[in-house]
């Protein structure tokens, strides 16, 4: 069984903005370190958006003011909300638990006119 499916994601355009879901399944999601990650081909991972286990988050440079990653512990589900998005937004992204834990397949981001 996975343990993170997200979903959400999909075409946009520039402006535009799109919630992702983490859903999270055999272990207490608020119990961990979590984040969210841009995946873009040719580049490495990007951490844009990181919830630790008292609730405090921490933000990518690149997104800063404009995404806001969130939870809710009786969902047992993460989430991302994507305000003002940019095509530099566009990617593939997954959550994954802690530093090198468990990641989901990723949903895919397009940002385009």
């Amino acid at each position: 069984e996975v343990p993170l499916v997200e979903s959400g994601g999909g075409m946009v355009q520039p402006g535009g903005s799109l919630r992702l879901t983490c859903q999270a399944t055999g272990f207490t999601l608020s119990k961990f370190d979590m984040k969210w990650v841009r995946q873009v081909p040719g580049k490495g991972p990007e951490r844009v958006a990181t919830m630790v286990m008292g609730g405090a988050t921490v933000y990518g440079a690149s997104v800063q003011g404009r995404f806001t990653i969130s939870r809710d512990n009786a969902k047992n589900t993460l989430y991302l909300q994507m305000n003002n998005l940019k095509a530099d937004d566009t990617g593939l992204y997954y959550c994954q638990r802690g530093t090198n834990g468990p990641r989901g397949q990723g949903t895919q981001v397009t940002v385009s006119s």
